[in-house]
């Protein structure tokens, strides 16, 4: 018996509305059937999932400290989620940078992301994948991380190229 996915993921936030209304807006995800029944949390769904919910809120209140993760404790860094098209990951890109909510995007060879924070300063990764048909030695052997010129990679590969399946061989 293996594992092969993650199904969902659970955040503590300080406010379910706030959290959620982000998610909705900036990533579109929506709320599963009963998902907006609790005042505390809230349970969402990626828009083409096949997930019961891909994303759980639960608030903690206003109080609540910032996440120490990497700076001052151990925890989770951020959480990944692949996009559909290499147009996707540009509109999201937008939709970040007016959210400002957009802190990064790397060019990884064979993964062009982009990386943002959530209400609560919680990051996470938007990650398109070069289709294993298009990947060339120069992406596969490319040194390290550098920076994504997006414009660049949507001249090379256009809008509506559909991203590679959770790694390009």
């Amino acid at each position: 018996m293996a594992i092969f996915r993650l199904n969902h993921a659970v955040l503590y936030v300080r406010d379910v509305a706030t959290s959620v209304a982000f998610y909705r807006d900036v990533l579109g995800f929506g709320y599963t059937e009963g998902g907006d029944s609790y005042p505390t949390a809230a349970f969402l769904r990626a828009p083409d999932s096949t997930n019961d919910h891909d994303l759980g809120l639960f608030q903690l209140g206003g109080e609540a400290g910032a996440s120490g993760a990497g700076k001052t404790t151990v925890g989770l860094y951020h959480l990944a989620w692949e996009v559909d098209t290499l147009g996707d990951l540009a509109d999201l890109a937008t939709k970040l940078q007016a959210a400002g909510a957009l802190v990064g995007s790397s060019n990884h060879g064979t993964t062009k992301s982009l990386y943002g924070k959530d209400p609560d300063g919680l990051e996470f990764e938007i990650v398109w994948i070069i289709p294993a048909d298009q990947l060339t030695d120069a992406d596969r052997e490319q040194g390290g991380v550098t920076r994504l010129d997006l414009d660049a990679e949507l001249a090379k590969y256009g809008r509506d190229t559909k991203s590679g399946v959770g790694i390009s061989r």
